[in-house]
């Protein structure tokens, strides 16, 4: 079968008989109503695994959940590659990620209509439910996934999200092109160890931040399904999450839609192990299910092995039938909606093979990549004039382009190499090429045989962590299974990385393996300057067999071949050479999408790797006339390219038009119209812990990070001049209800077309919490020709970008007071304020008398960690170490005689005879100390009390300390 054929019928093609669900007159509910109806229980059941099964009695074909489509569709083969989302979040421009979305969904109709399934293809077409788009925020720039995120904003990824949704979903009101699947919910944004590592969210980050993201796409009913992620929320894992329920489905209640929400891959299973926050698979399962789960994907194509589990959990009374019922109509409304049922009518049936990598999204991939292109310094040197200049371009990158995990296959690659050889053709200038990365060869002690019989480039990406690309065929060094080392790889890209290798000191190294790679020179003897060749993947070393071939399988240093490392190419002087030549240099660096950062690994640091600074700093001490491009999945402190160098560049890993891209942008075709979609941080900015999600207290983000940035978030520079004008608002003051209607002109004082990013903050002026420096409220992209100007108004509901949410009354809350709205270049980069008042009544102070507060509801914190209240529902503090403090502010105290508290403890402290305490203090004065005793279990909660040594009167700061491995839930001042 060719690759874009037609496959063969479907059983709902191949049935004669018709039902009323056959009937597209009648309303979607009634269908699905028929059937379910037809449906025996054991084929209902059936359908929660990823794969469903056909029902050929009833027409009914095989269906699968999920088709990756995050930029571009991957996976399935040759497909249009745009820039990572990351790249989009860059371009800020709402209407091109939609057309980028549209483009990926067109040719996801064609996978699905003409290509059988690469995997199980028995088991239902490629599915049209895109597992896009990503609304994780870039909270940490570290995070191993980064390049799948839009932003560290909630605003502006929820803008781009839904853009991208409806990009997706198609504009028909009945049919869907492709329906979305929001991922990953909730709070997720560090890999290592992802699977056993709970993210604590406070109530504000959860609402303010976190939720914020995902609310937008759900609630207008442009996303039609949720992937829960694999990480835990204060000590719960996402899998059952109440949250799916109490928010999610109901943001989606209006719509009249349902959401059809999957679990990722393998997480129902982690549920027990490597989670073990069930005992065992059905209670986990049924667990799962009655939280929100509609599909399990888990287990691969073995459905019965979840189905297994299901059906136990069924005949345990775990779950009953109304649960898998209401699961299975989820999906079933989905799959009508996705036209299934109704071919004759499903407007996008007609798409065929041709639209894969077709002329028009070609040219749609090319403008997505310049759009996305930031310039983040320029003194001058852009954008080029002169065609017929030399120009060396120098770097790993500058002639190769990189898949991430989530691209398709690349239909062709423009290099950057290539982009600036086809601009500079014409005109006679000239282009060359250098790497910049040298050439060795190594050769076994043993025998004096060179590794493969051929010379390899080595390709350094720091940390020690090599590649070796063979001279002879120019394909990467691969460990094989059976620890064979061929040279056969042509692109670096799998689950698990075989091309990467250290090349370890053979006088260095320990018996039991090392860590680290080193160039230094050995001490004298037997092993000086012999090296020892080490798989990343592995740890193992490669050593000669009994007939002298060479395998990775010796385990340490003392069984390992030993290697002579000759120096052929010295790529460095080269390139340096070129440089000193040429009259311009292009240095091209940055990171292997599948090396160091990446899914399942998160960044150490955010260092360039040393040989390519070294490499920079070389360049252009020959060479003042370069400029770097940074081509990476995330920021980079480049803190010394910024200072010496007059042009820097940064680029997401663009996809197959990059090149072509990125020479309209040095040139001037194009205006570089990106701006970054999060902080670039500098080198010696010490960054929170990984696993704080805390971005209030912690200081992530633009809103609350006090050290001046690198780049700040926002951050591009146009080869235009843009001036803005006044800011002005309708009225100064507003109720905590109204609205604000801001407006400013903004002109192009340049000689040059230039694109802007006009970026509208808030902050408040006199607020009673830890407020943000300030955040993004709206944005508009606008280009203006030179001397052009544009009037823009901004409409800001009070409720929707001066809100807060009040940890006192659980809701947002329009506070009064002074505000201040900033139209800006950046968030550090602000052109214009005025402030407004809200009106209204004053906040009036906290009431805990009488009434549950709960622990979590705190106004600020020392020493916690959130965790679960309990498996279903609820959260509550306990020490992250042996003591901790909450904080409520302004409590109105009056009248307090007695405290009781909601606590657990699953055992006293280690050589302790009594149990753990709390401590409730006002301004200093201690009130009550309640003793904690065991409890008997984490979820053993039990209510202990003491009364107040005084009286206190009015309004005052309540401090509570908690000693000891307790779990606090609640408390109530009576």
């Amino acid at each position: 079968m060719s690759p874009l054929s037609s496959p063969s019928p479907s059983a709902a093609e191949t049935s004669a008989e018709r039902y009323p669900f056959h009937d597209s007159a009648l309303p979607l509910d009634k269908r699905v109503d028929d059937l379910l109806s037809r449906l025996s229980p054991a084929e209902r059941l059936s359908m929660l695994h990823q794969y469903a099964p056909a029902v050929p009695r009833l027409g009914i074909g095989a269906f699968r959940t999920g088709a990756e489509a995050l930029h571009g569709v991957s996976w399935l083969g040759v497909a249009t590659a745009f820039p990572q989302a990351v790249g989009l979040g860059a371009s800020w421009d709402e209407e091109l990620v939609r057309e980028v979305a549209e483009a990926t969904s067109t040719e996801l109709r064609a996978f699905h209509h003409h290509r059988p399934a690469a995997i199980a293809p028995d088991r239902g077409p490629n599915s049209l439910q895109a597992w896009a788009p990503v609304l994780n925020l870039l909270r940490d720039p570290r995070w191993g996934r980064n390049e799948e995120g839009y932003s560290e904003d909630p605003v502006h990824t929820a803008r781009l999200g839904e853009a991208f949704c409806r990009g997706l979903a198609g504009d028909d009101p009945t049919y869907l092109r492709a329906a979305p699947v929001l991922k990953h919910f909730l709070a997720y944004n560090n890999e290592d160890d992802r699977c056993t590592t709970s993210s604590g969210l406070r109530p504000r980050v959860l609402h303010e931040y976190d939720l914020a993201a995902f609310k937008p796409a759900v609630a207008s009913g442009a996303a039609t399904g949720v992937m829960a992620a694999y990480n835990l929320v204060n000590g719960r894992p996402c899998h059952v999450s109440p949250l799916l329920e109490t928010e999610l489905r109901r943001w989606a209640e209006p719509t009249g839609r349902q959401l059809f929400v999957v679990s990722d891959a393998e997480a129902p299973s982690n549920l027990v192990d490597p989670e073990h926050y069930f005992d065992d698979h059905a209670e986990s399962h049924a667990a799962a299910l009655k939280a929100g789960i509609d599909s399990f994907t888990d287990h691969g194509e073995d459905s019965e092995t979840v189905v297994g589990r299901l059906r136990e959990a069924l005949e345990r009374g775990l779950v009953d039938q109304a649960d898998i019922d209401l699961a299975v109509r989820r999906q079933f409304e989905l799959r009508f909606r996705m036209g299934e049922f109704d071919p004759e009518l499903d407007p996008y049936a007609h798409i065929g093979p041709e639209v894969v990598d077709s002329a028009p999204h070609r040219a749609l991939a090319r403008r997505a990549a310049a759009a996305s292109t930031v310039l983040l310094k320029n003194t001058g040197l852009l954008p080029l004039t002169d065609p017929a200049r030399k120009i060396a371009v120098i770097g790993p990158h500058g002639d190769a382009l990189f898949e991430d995990w989530y691209s398709g296959t690349l239909p062709y690659a423009v290099t950057v190499a290539d982009g600036l050889r086809a601009r500079l053709a014409p005109a006679g200038g000239e282009l060359t090429v250098h790497e910049g990365i040298d050439r060795i060869l190594l050769r076994a002690v043993s025998t004096g045989e060179s590794l493969n019989g051929t010379a390899f480039d080595l390709g350094d990406w720091g940390l020690g962590v090599l590649t070796l690309r063979a001279a002879d065929n120019g394909r990467f060094l691969s460990v094989k299974e059976d620890g064979s080392l061929v040279a056969d790889q042509a692109v670096v890209k799998s689950w698990d990385v075989h091309e990467t290798f250290r090349l370890v000191d053979a006088t260095d190294a320990p018996e039991g393996g090392t860590d680290g790679g080193t160039d230094g020179a050995a001490e004298d003897g037997p092993d000086r300057g012999a090296v020892l060749l080490q798989s990343v993947l592995t740890g193992r070393y490669a050593a000669a067999d009994a007939d002298g071939t060479l395998r990775v399988t010796a385990e340490d240093a003392a069984g390992a071949e030993r290697f002579t490392r000759e120096l052929l190419r010295d790529g460095r002087a080269e390139a340096v050479a070129a440089a000193a030549a040429a009259d311009l240099a292009v240095v091209v660096l940055g990171n292997h999408p599948l090396i160091h950062g990446r899914e399942t690994e998160d960044r150490r640091g955010l260092a360039l790797p040393p040989a390519q600074e070294e490499l920079l700093k070389e360049v252009a001490a020959v060479r003042p006339d370069t400029a770097l491009i940074v081509m990476s999945s995330y920021p980079y402190a480049v803190d010394w390219a910024d200072e010496h160098l007059p042009a820097v560049l940064w680029t997401s890993h663009g996809g197959q038009e990059t090149g072509h891209a990125l020479a309209d942008v040095l040139f001037g075709d194009a205006d570089p119209a990106g701006r970054l979609p999060q902080t670039w941080y500098r080198g010696d900015d010490e960054l929170p812990h990984p696993l704080d999600y805390d971005i209030i207290q912690a200081g992530w983000t633009y809103q609350y990070h006090q050290a001046a940035p690198r780049y700040p978030f926002g951050h591009g520079l146009s080869y235009g001049a843009f001036q803005y004008g006044e800011l002005e608002v309708d009225a100064a003051t507003v109720g905590q209800d109204g609205s604000i209607r801001a407006a400013l002109t903004v002109s192009n004082t340049g000689s040059r077309p230039g694109t802007e990013v006009v970026q509208l903050y808030v902050r408040p002026l006199e607020a009673r919490y830890q407020a943000p420096r300030r955040k993004l409220a709206d944005f508009r992209k606008i280009t203006l020709a030179p001397g052009q100007s544009r009037r823009l108004v901004f409409d800001l509901p009070a409720a929707a970008h001066l809100a807060h949410w009040d940890v006192a009354t659980g809701a947002f809350t329009v506070d009064p007071g002074r505000y201040q709205l900033l139209a800006a270049a950046s968030a550090e980069d602000v052109r214009a304020t005025v402030q407004v008042t809200v009106e209204g009544p004053a906040p009036a102070p906290r009431t805990v008398l009488g009434r549950r507060t709960a622990a979590a509801d705190f106004d600020a914190h020392r020493g916690i960690a959130l965790v679960d209240a309990t498996r279903e529902a609820g959260d509550a503090v306990t020490p992250a170490g042996s003591e901790a403090e909450l904080l409520f502010s302004t409590v109105e105290l009056t009248g307090a005689r007695e405290v009781s508290a909601e606590v657990a403890l699953e055992g006293a402290p280690e050589g302790a005879a009594a149990g753990a305490e709390l401590e409730f203090t006002a301004d200093g004065q201690v009130l009550a100390t309640l003793t904690v005793p065991p409890t008997g279990g984490r979820y053993a909660w039990t209510t202990v009390t003491a009364t107040l040594s005084d009286t206190p009167q009015g309004v005052h700061d309540l401090r509570v300390t908690l000693r000891g491995p307790l779990r606090l839930a609640a408390f109530t001042v009576a």
